[in-house]
Order: structure tokens, then C-alpha cells, then sequence
């Protein structure tokens, strides 16, 4: 059982007491599940070829006040800096770019209690006030309408920084279908006792930093991608800063 029967509701009064500062821009820096039936295979990690490196401008750290302690969360990793390092730097085929950015955003909550939708895909990953957008508690997602068919070989996405938490249920899954009935594939579950009805993963559960999560895409085929979550440690809302989605056209 996790902990979202003793999280408080304290989303409200969490927004009221941060700084009111602007969505800033500066950056700092220059597993695998089951799932519904409908799930297709992705193809290889990464192509044989010519691969090129990719550093995201990443946002400042902003850790403040009393963290809330995650508890026992059975699949929760381990702190690793020398880890969170290493992806940084990342390779994708060249030619791959981040399709998603100024894509249509929508979600399960057509009505967000704090920002707005476009938030996720406007290229800033600054975790202050005004860069994110809340849904509604329980199991929720956002979607990113990438426009075309395209097949993704890196995705980085960021939910709230600002304090830390841990997001219960991320669920990262690719398709063409609009819906998410037919030809889903996932490639990042960490739901590991099926909370959502998903399926399975064998992923970790994660303390959100400002370098986001690096979401290995699989060369999975898709137009369309959709982030689950399912509240946090902090509070029972979703909160989406931004997601990247690096990929190349499929012809």
C-alpha cells in the first residue's frame, strides 16, 4: 500500500506560501513494465549509426523549506549523484530534436487548478511560481499532440522541483491513437502494484530534482505522448512543469 492515504492536502497553502517570482529561464547547466493488451513492442534502445550528444539547458535547483519525508516507498531508489551525472549527456540518433516543444497540450482535468496546459511544452523548466500547472487529485495525465508520427528515442520530463517529492504511478506511454485503446506502447512504469490499472513496472519511484527524469524512449512510434501521475508525496495533486521529447520523423 503506498502513502496516499496519509498524504494532507496541503497543495493550496504550498502555492500560497511560494515566493512570488516569475517563470524564469536561466538554465543552470549546459525499467521497463507491463501493460494494457493493447501494448506494442518498441524497437532497439538506439540505432546503429551516427549518434550526437544532447545537454538540455537544465533549470536551477530549487529546493526550499521542510522537505516532506517520502516514507516507505518499496521502489524508491536510491540517491546516486554520480548517476544523475551520467544522464545529463545523452545520445539520441542524429537528426533527433525535441519535437514537443509549443506542441497542443491536453489532459484528464479540463480544468487545472493553478496554470495552464501549454506550460509542459513551452521550453522552460523553471521550477518557480507560475511555471507549472496543478490537476486535480488522483490518477491523472497530460498528453502532447508531437503533430506527425514520430518514433522517440529520449524523453525529459519534469514535474514540480521546487520542494521534494516523489510521484506516486509515473506512467509514460506512447501510441497514434488518441485515445490510448490500440498500439500503446509504455516506456516508463513505476507503478509496481498496479495502483492505476495500468499494469505493472518495474521502474523506480524518483525524488524530482531540477535535471527532470531521463526516460529512455525505445524507438517507440508514436504521435502522440501521455504522462500519468497519480499525487505526490507532498500532496494528492499533479503537477507538470515540462516534458522533451527527443525524436526523429518516421518515414
Amino acid at each position: 500500500m503506498k502513502l496516499k492515504s496519509s498524504i494532507v492536502l496541503t497543495s493550496s497553502l504550498v502555492a500560497a506560501a511560494i515566493t512570488l517570482t516569475s517563470c524564469g529561464k536561466k538554465p543552470e547547466e549546459g525499467g521497463t513494465t507491463t501493460a494494457p493488451a493493447a501494448e506494442t513492442s518498441a524497437a532497439p534502445e538506439l540505432p546503429a549509426g551516427d549518434l550526437v550528444d544532447i545537454t538540455p539547458a537544465y533549470p536551477k535547483p530549487m529546493f526550499i523549506g521542510t522537505p516532506v519525508p517520502p516514507g516507505d516507498i518499496a521502489n524508491l531508489e536510491k540517491p546516486d549523484p554520480e548517476a544523475v551525472k551520467a544522464r545529463l549527456t545523452f545520445k539520441v540518433p542524429k537528426g533527433a530534436e525535441n519535437v514537443a516543444k509549443g506542441k497542443t497540450v491536453t489532459s484528464s482535468d479540463d480544468f487545472p487548478i493553478i496554470g495552464t496546459l501549454d506550460l509542459v511544452t513551452d521550453g522552460d523548466a523553471d521550477g518557480a511560481d507560475g511555471c507549472y500547472v496543478e490537476l486535480k487529485p488522483g490518477h491523472q495525465w497530460v498528453q502532447i499532440d508531437l503533430g506527425a508520427e514520430y518514433q522517440a528515442w529520449q524523453i525529459l520530463l519534469w514535474h514540480f522541483h521546487k520542494q521534494e517529492a516523489v510521484y506516486f504511478d509515473v506512467n509514460v506511454q506512447i501510441s497514434n491513437d488518441p485515445e490510448f485503446k490500440n498500439e500503446v506502447t509504455t516506456v516508463y512504469n513505476n507503478d509496481h502494484d498496479d495502483t492505476a490499472g495500468l499494469g505493472k513496472g518495474s521502474d523506480p519511484a524518483y525524488v524530482e530534482t531540477n535535471h527532470g527524469r531521463l526516460i529512455n524512449g525505445k524507438g517507440a512510434k508514436g504521435r502522440y505522448v501521455r504522462f500519468y501521475s497519480n499525487g505526490n508525496t507532498a500532496n494528492e495533486m499533479n503537477h507538470y512543469i515540462e516534458a522533451h521529447v527527443y525524436a526523429t520523423p518516421v518515414k
